[in-house]
């Protein structure tokens, strides 16, 4: 069985005797052992990245981007490792593990290429013999807290625009799915990036993840994950006043309008809605059909989603994999079995026939009700519950009302429709025919209990620096 140990300073440190426990969530079986970081072992990860932190900074960023592409090449030539180390602790089908593993090395080329391109700026003075300029510069030490649903590329997504803006980063991976993070810890070991730059420490939130939302050596921490542990984070860091930038989960509402091309909308939604077999907070988790089509659209759709195939993703080829855990699968359970006691019609799947693992089938329900809990809470596996609306002033009050504000999508053919709901569906993102999946050079943020700041492109990279504005004050006598 693998172990693995806390990576710390440019190298794997001793336990402490205590470790996690991993399980193949498509098997129930345990597949390695995880090292848990004591509280003085993550103090120590911080102050490792502290020390490491002002030589890293006054490298050129053009040299930090060299050793984030260094990076980016050895996940690239250990792709297929890694693909199957994700599987195996996270279920994902291969297609989507291998998407995941080659996206993230081009994520981290991408933020590379940014070395020459972020810019500070010179600002009009009111005094006539006086130049504002505004520097960029980084914040200092970065703590990222890592989900399980996307662990390997969210890596990239905290870790790259640091590297490259001169932070230093220690990352805490999620104990479901802590594997990859210390493969790829392995791969950090081989090359070239000075030690302390990236650190690794696993164990449990109020310990190793409350050390890194509140240690006063902390200029920023990062989270993605639900809003219970976005508001922990804020708390431990009101401590020191550290700056927060939060994605906390998504309840994705798609309106289906009357004009829209069905078959498309099926086709995208039900996509939206299996991808990482339902564990995705960008996903459609809702949706809201136009009583003229709504027949269509049902029948369809629950047509596609009853030929929607699961197992072990390891073993065959299948559309999804498992949960990530037992508790994911009791949660859908008895999501499911409230919103049929509210009056709501399961019109496939709901029932669990395989519990080799933490499966669960995909799963209509209509009869719902924009006010159900099922409408209004993330649900976190392939559910789609559908309601009728009538107008598209009321498919649009009910998408808003919702504490989340992550993703959205529509369905239309009509421009002016288009316009409308990108103007005022309140969501950081709304996607018009098409699946719920961002690009990397956008901006990925949310509204409400979505989120604080955000992640990608420009502004995903601003997030990691601070400002420091020199007045300049000149003499303009000849000399």
């Amino acid at each position: 069985m693998q172990v693995y140990h806390n990576f710390i300073d440019g190298r794997f440190v001793p336990d402490n005797g205590e470790f996690i426990s991993v399980i193949n969530p498509a098997t129930k079986e345990v597949i390695s052992q995880v090292a848990t970081a004591s509280l003085e072992q993550t103090k120590e990860a911080i102050m490792a990245a502290k020390k490491a932190q002002k030589s890293w900074e006054a490298l050129p960023a053009i040299a930090r981007a060299n050793h984030l592409r260094e990076l980016a090449n050895l996940i690239r030539a250990n792709a297929k490792h890694l693909t199957d180390v994700l599987m195996a602790e996270q279920g994902k089908v291969r297609a989507l593990a291998q998407i995941e593993i080659n996206f993230t090395a081009d994520y981290i080329d991408y933020t590379a290429e940014w070395a020459r391109r972020y810019e500070g700026e010179i600002i009009q003075s009111d005094r006539p013999n006086e130049n504002i300029y505004l520097y960029r510069t980084a914040i200092g030490v970065v703590g990222g807290i890592l989900p399980w649903n996307f662990p390997f590329f969210l890596i990239a997504r905290k870790l790259a625009p640091a590297l490259l803006t001169g932070n230093t980063i220690v990352i805490k991976p999620s104990s479901q799915t802590p594997n990859n993070a210390f493969e790829f810890a392995k791969l950090v070991e081989k090359s070239s990036l000075p030690n302390g730059v990236f650190n690794l420490v696993a164990g449990s939130g109020a310990i190793v993840g409350n050390e890194l939302s509140s240690n006063e050596n902390i200029g920023i921490v990062s989270l993605t994950g639900s809003v219970d542990a976005g508001v922990k984070v804020m708390q431990a860091a009101a401590k020191n006043i550290i700056k927060v930038s939060l994605e906390l989960g998504g309840k994705a509402p798609a309106i289906v309008c009357k004009d829209a091309d069905i078959d498309l909308a099926v086709r995208a939604i039900k996509a939206s809605r299996i991808c990482n077999n339902g564990q995705v907070c960008n996903c459609a988790e809702r949706a809201y059909v136009h009583k003229d089509v709504y027949d269509e659209f049902v029948d369809k759709f629950v047509k596609e989603m009853s030929k929607v195939t699961f197992g072990n993703t390891l073993k065959g080829d299948f559309d999804m994999g498992p949960l990530v855990n037992a508790d994911g699968v009791a949660n859908a359970k008895a999501m499911l079995e409230r919103a049929v006691s509210a009056g709501g019609v399961v019109e496939c799947g709901g029932k669990v026939t395989d519990d080799s693992g933490f499966y669960f089938p995909a799963t209509v329900v209509t009869g719902v009700k924009h006010s159900d809990e099922i409408m209004q809470k993330e649900i976190f596996a392939p559910i789609l519950p559908i309601a009728k609306f009538e107008t598209l002033d009321e498919a649009i009050d009910m998408a808003n009302d919702c504490e989340y504000g992550l993703t959205s999508s529509i369905y239309t053919q009509n421009l002016d429709i288009a316009m409308r709901a990108s103007k005022e569906i309140k969501f950081g993102e709304t996607y018009i025919n098409r699946e719920n999946f961002e690009a990397m050079q956008g901006f990925h943020a949310g509204f409400r209990k979505s989120g604080i700041g955000g992640a990608d492109g420009k502004h995903g990279l601003y997030e990691y620096l601070a400002t420091h504005v020199v007045y300049l004050q000149y003499n303009t006598n000849k000399q």
